[in-house]
């Protein structure tokens, strides 16, 4: 029977382990930081980034997290440059070469060629004295005391480093480049995500019915409407313009105060001065104005133009939550 307070401790030492381990990168950032990302910055080309084994993994990660940031990037597997894909890197593109040991047979034999076409080359490795270090224009150093493997065998806590360097290099980069939320949205379309960055109200409210009465309209004629367009919501007319709301919360408080309905109207009824919100908007901001307000439903307006309704059950199934 396994010992479920064992492997949570596991776990927890493994947390523990890295989390130390990347901590202890600090004290090694220094001016080849600076210079790697000012390097990357000024070229007029991509970042080319390359590794072997594990390293190629975390090159790749590292690779959508600068293309989703705004840096132009490219994955480069280091046994498949050296025989036929160094056609990869371009001029003017950056190299950046990840190995642990800084010492592996690929890697010492694509920083020649490297070289030999005038690339710039960033080296993150955890072996300061290795070749890829001494060779590279510059060095980020991802030196780690021991792997979280307890044989101290499998990367682990080592490709963690390197996914942090990476990491640390997109951020310094996006925000040097003043990337913003909406250059963000322009990578990310897809989703939930993408969704929450550039889909704003006009995008939904065209797809609702558009539910409006008259002032003087009978209670009939209000429930029929709310029914008709399924919103849950009207909007209240006078001269053309918006002058309040009535809601299905409006109709039940009406059912259980008047005995005689006959003679109200929707003027009677309605909740004047209702939540509005302009099409231009950002639809998870009409979430936050929903919940903020504890209601179900906003009047989307364009100045005084009344344009329809957008409900919560609207951005809900576009995925905005």
């Amino acid at each position: 029977m396994n010992d479920n307070t064992n492997i949570l401790e596991i776990a927890k030492q493994t947390f523990k382990n890295e989390s130390e381990a990347i901590k202890g990168l600090i004290p090694h950032l220094n001016h080849h930081f600076e210079g790697a990302v000012n390097c990357i910055l000024e070229s007029k080309g991509r970042v080319v980034v390359s590794g072997i084994g594990k390293s190629a993994v975390i090159a790749a990660k590292i690779v959508a997290t600068f293309n989703s940031t705004g840096t132009p990037a490219i994955f480069m597997h280091a046994a498949d440059a050296i025989h036929g894909d160094l056609g990869t890197v371009q001029q003017n593109d950056v190299v950046i070469c990840l190995s642990k040991s800084g010492n592996t047979e690929e890697i010492k034999m694509l920083i020649p060629l490297i070289k030999r076409g005038k690339n710039k080359i960033i080296g993150i490795t955890g072996n300061m004295e290795s070749p890829l270090a001494r060779q590279a224009d510059f060095t980020l150093n991802t030196f780690v005391e021991k792997e979280a493997c307890p044989n101290n065998l499998a990367p682990t806590t080592s490709t963690t480093a390197q996914l942090v360097m990476g990491d640390a290099l997109a951020i310094a980069l996006l925000k040097l480049r003043g990337f913003s939320s909406e250059d963000f949205a322009k990578y990310h379309p897809g989703g939930a995500l993408g969704k929450r960055l550039y889909l704003r109200v006009a995008d939904i409210v065209g797809n609702n019915l558009k539910p409006k009465i008259a002032a003087d309209a009978s209670v009939k004629e209000v429930i029929l409407e709310i029914s008709e367009k399924m919103l849950g919501v009207t909007a209240v007319m006078e001269e053309g313009k918006v002058i309040g709301v009535v809601t299905d919360g409006d109709i039940r408080r009406m059912l259980s105060k008047y005995d005689n309905i006959n003679t109200i109207t929707a003027r009677d009824i309605m909740t004047a001065d209702p939540k509005t919100i302009a099409p231009e908007v950002l639809a998870v901001k009409a979430l936050e104005e929903l919940r903020k307000n504890s209601i179900s439903q906003l009047l989307v307006m364009e100045g005084n133009v009344y344009l329809g309704v957008i409900h919560l059950h609207n951005l809900i199934n576009e995925g905005i939550s």
